[in-house]
Protein backbone atom coordinates (compact mmCIF):
# COMPACT_ATOMS: atom_id res chain seq x y z
CA UNK A 1 0.00 0.00 0.00
CA UNK A 2 1.52 3.34 -1.01
CA UNK A 3 1.78 6.09 1.59
CA UNK A 4 -0.73 8.27 -0.29
CA UNK A 5 -3.38 5.57 0.04
CA UNK A 6 -2.77 4.83 3.71
CA UNK A 7 -5.31 6.18 6.16
CA UNK A 8 -4.34 8.82 8.68
CA UNK A 9 -4.76 6.28 11.44
CA UNK A 10 -2.32 3.84 9.79
CA UNK A 11 0.20 6.66 9.29
CA UNK A 12 0.00 7.85 12.92
CA UNK A 13 0.37 4.24 14.09
CA UNK A 14 3.47 3.85 11.93
CA UNK A 15 4.81 7.13 13.33
CA UNK A 16 4.16 5.91 16.87
CA UNK A 17 6.24 2.87 15.94
CA UNK A 18 9.16 5.07 14.86
CA UNK A 19 8.54 5.76 11.15
CA UNK A 20 9.31 9.47 10.72
CA UNK A 21 8.30 9.35 7.05
CA UNK A 22 4.74 8.62 8.17
CA UNK A 23 4.82 11.85 10.20
CA UNK A 24 6.09 13.76 7.15
CA UNK A 25 3.20 12.40 5.08
CA UNK A 26 0.67 13.47 7.74
CA UNK A 27 2.14 16.98 7.80
CA UNK A 28 2.06 17.17 4.00
CA UNK A 29 -1.54 15.91 3.95
CA UNK A 30 -2.84 18.41 6.54
CA UNK A 31 -0.54 21.44 6.38
CA UNK A 32 -2.65 23.58 4.04
CA UNK A 33 -5.93 22.60 5.74
CA UNK A 34 -4.60 23.52 9.18
CA UNK A 35 -3.09 26.80 7.97
CA UNK A 36 -6.35 27.68 6.22
CA UNK A 37 -8.34 26.90 9.37
CA UNK A 38 -5.99 28.91 11.58
CA UNK A 39 -5.83 31.82 9.11
CA UNK A 40 -9.60 32.13 9.07
CA UNK A 41 -9.54 32.02 12.85
CA UNK A 42 -6.63 34.41 13.46
CA UNK A 43 -6.88 36.61 10.32
CA UNK A 44 -3.11 36.78 10.17
CA UNK A 45 -1.06 34.53 7.90
CA UNK A 46 2.09 34.71 10.03
CA UNK A 47 0.18 33.66 13.14
CA UNK A 48 -1.59 30.89 11.22
CA UNK A 49 1.69 29.48 9.93
CA UNK A 50 3.34 29.72 13.36
CA UNK A 51 0.40 28.04 15.08
CA UNK A 52 0.27 25.32 12.41
CA UNK A 53 3.94 24.61 12.98
CA UNK A 54 3.31 24.49 16.71
CA UNK A 55 0.36 22.12 16.20
CA UNK A 56 2.47 19.72 14.16
CA UNK A 57 5.26 19.98 16.72
CA UNK A 58 2.76 18.98 19.42
CA UNK A 59 1.70 16.01 17.29
CA UNK A 60 5.36 15.05 17.03
CA UNK A 61 5.95 15.34 20.78
CA UNK A 62 2.66 13.81 21.91
CA UNK A 63 2.29 11.14 19.24
CA UNK A 64 1.87 8.44 21.88
CA UNK A 65 -1.10 10.22 23.46
CA UNK A 66 -3.16 9.72 20.29
CA UNK A 67 -5.73 6.96 20.74
CA UNK A 68 -7.80 5.47 17.95
CA UNK A 69 -11.05 6.44 19.65
CA UNK A 70 -11.18 9.50 17.37
CA UNK A 71 -10.05 10.13 13.85
CA UNK A 72 -6.55 11.60 13.53
CA UNK A 73 -7.98 14.72 11.85
CA UNK A 74 -10.25 15.36 14.86
CA UNK A 75 -7.26 15.12 17.19
CA UNK A 76 -5.19 17.44 14.99
CA UNK A 77 -7.94 20.07 14.63
CA UNK A 78 -8.48 19.95 18.41
CA UNK A 79 -4.81 20.70 18.97
CA UNK A 80 -4.89 23.57 16.43
CA UNK A 81 -8.11 24.97 17.87
CA UNK A 82 -6.75 24.95 21.42
CA UNK A 83 -3.55 26.69 20.29
CA UNK A 84 -5.59 29.37 18.49
CA UNK A 85 -7.80 29.97 21.54
CA UNK A 86 -4.73 30.35 23.74
CA UNK A 87 -3.11 32.76 21.28
CA UNK A 88 -6.27 34.87 21.06
CA UNK A 89 -6.42 35.12 24.86
CA UNK A 90 -2.79 36.30 24.87
CA UNK A 91 -3.53 38.87 22.15
CA UNK A 92 -6.56 40.21 24.01
CA UNK A 93 -4.42 40.74 27.10
CA UNK A 94 -1.79 42.61 25.07
CA UNK A 95 -4.37 44.62 23.08
CA UNK A 96 -1.91 45.68 20.42
CA UNK A 97 -2.24 46.24 16.70
CA UNK A 98 0.13 44.78 14.21
CA UNK A 99 1.60 46.85 11.41
CA UNK A 100 -0.67 45.03 8.97
CA UNK A 101 -3.69 46.32 10.92
CA UNK A 102 -2.89 50.03 10.48
CA UNK A 103 -4.12 51.85 7.42
CA UNK A 104 -2.58 54.90 5.70
CA UNK A 105 -4.31 57.33 8.06
CA UNK A 106 -2.74 55.63 11.08
CA UNK A 107 -6.09 54.25 12.22
CA UNK A 108 -6.45 50.65 13.23
CA UNK A 109 -8.38 48.65 10.69
CA UNK A 110 -9.00 44.99 10.02
CA UNK A 111 -6.87 44.27 6.96
CA UNK A 112 -6.51 40.64 6.01
CA UNK A 113 -3.27 39.19 4.71
CA UNK A 114 -3.51 36.44 2.18
CA UNK A 115 -0.88 33.98 1.09
CA UNK A 116 -0.32 32.44 -2.32
CA UNK A 117 -0.94 28.93 -0.97
CA UNK A 118 -4.26 29.83 0.70
CA UNK A 119 -7.50 30.75 -1.08
CA UNK A 120 -7.10 34.23 -2.51
CA UNK A 121 -9.73 36.80 -1.78
CA UNK A 122 -10.27 37.74 -5.41
CA UNK A 123 -13.48 39.70 -5.08
CA UNK A 124 -15.12 42.14 -2.72
CA UNK A 125 -17.68 39.66 -1.37
CA UNK A 126 -15.05 37.23 -0.16
CA UNK A 127 -13.25 40.10 1.62
CA UNK A 128 -16.53 41.09 3.21
CA UNK A 129 -17.10 37.52 4.34
CA UNK A 130 -13.63 37.48 5.94
CA UNK A 131 -14.39 40.79 7.65
CA UNK A 132 -17.79 39.55 8.81
CA UNK A 133 -16.23 36.39 10.23
CA UNK A 134 -13.78 38.55 12.15
CA UNK A 135 -16.69 40.38 13.75
CA UNK A 136 -18.41 37.23 14.95
CA UNK A 137 -18.07 36.34 18.61
CA UNK A 138 -15.43 33.70 19.29
CA UNK A 139 -17.90 30.87 20.01
CA UNK A 140 -19.71 31.42 16.72
CA UNK A 141 -16.65 32.14 14.60
CA UNK A 142 -14.84 28.89 15.31
CA UNK A 143 -17.94 26.77 14.83
CA UNK A 144 -18.81 28.46 11.49
CA UNK A 145 -15.24 27.97 10.26
CA UNK A 146 -15.22 24.30 11.23
CA UNK A 147 -18.62 23.58 9.69
CA UNK A 148 -18.91 25.82 6.65
CA UNK A 149 -15.30 26.27 5.58
CA UNK A 150 -13.59 23.10 6.81
CA UNK A 151 -16.81 21.12 6.15
CA UNK A 152 -16.50 18.99 9.27
CA UNK A 153 -19.47 16.99 10.55
CA UNK A 154 -21.44 18.01 13.63
CA UNK A 155 -20.04 15.00 15.51
CA UNK A 156 -16.44 15.90 14.72
CA UNK A 157 -17.02 19.54 15.71
CA UNK A 158 -18.62 18.33 18.93
CA UNK A 159 -15.50 16.31 19.75
CA UNK A 160 -13.06 19.05 18.73
CA UNK A 161 -14.76 21.73 20.81
CA UNK A 162 -15.85 19.30 23.53
CA UNK A 163 -19.45 20.51 23.33
CA UNK A 164 -22.72 18.58 23.30
CA UNK A 165 -24.10 17.94 19.81
CA UNK A 166 -27.18 20.08 20.49
CA UNK A 167 -24.99 23.04 21.47
CA UNK A 168 -22.98 22.65 18.27
CA UNK A 169 -26.13 22.67 16.13
CA UNK A 170 -27.66 25.68 17.88
CA UNK A 171 -24.41 27.68 17.73
CA UNK A 172 -24.09 26.95 14.02
CA UNK A 173 -27.64 28.19 13.44
CA UNK A 174 -27.18 31.30 15.61
CA UNK A 175 -23.76 31.94 14.10
CA UNK A 176 -25.16 31.80 10.58
CA UNK A 177 -27.91 34.25 11.52
CA UNK A 178 -25.41 36.65 13.08
CA UNK A 179 -23.10 36.32 10.07
CA UNK A 180 -26.02 36.98 7.72
CA UNK A 181 -26.96 40.13 9.69
CA UNK A 182 -23.38 41.41 9.52
CA UNK A 183 -23.22 40.74 5.78
CA UNK A 184 -26.55 42.48 5.22
CA UNK A 185 -25.11 45.53 7.01
CA UNK A 186 -22.27 45.40 4.48
CA UNK A 187 -24.78 45.36 1.64
CA UNK A 188 -24.42 41.67 0.78
CA UNK A 189 -27.98 40.39 0.39
CA UNK A 190 -27.46 37.01 -1.22
CA UNK A 191 -25.92 35.18 1.78
CA UNK A 192 -27.91 32.16 2.96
Amino acid sequence: MTTNRKTDEILIKEFQNGDRNAYTHLVTRYRDKIISFLYRYMHDMDSAEDLAQEAFFKVYLKKDSYKETYKFSTWLFTIASNLAKTELRKLKRRKTSSISDINKDGNSDNIFITGDNIEKTANNESRLLEKALAELEHDYKIIIILREIQELSYDVISRILQLPLGTVKSRINRGKLKLRDILINYGVNNYK
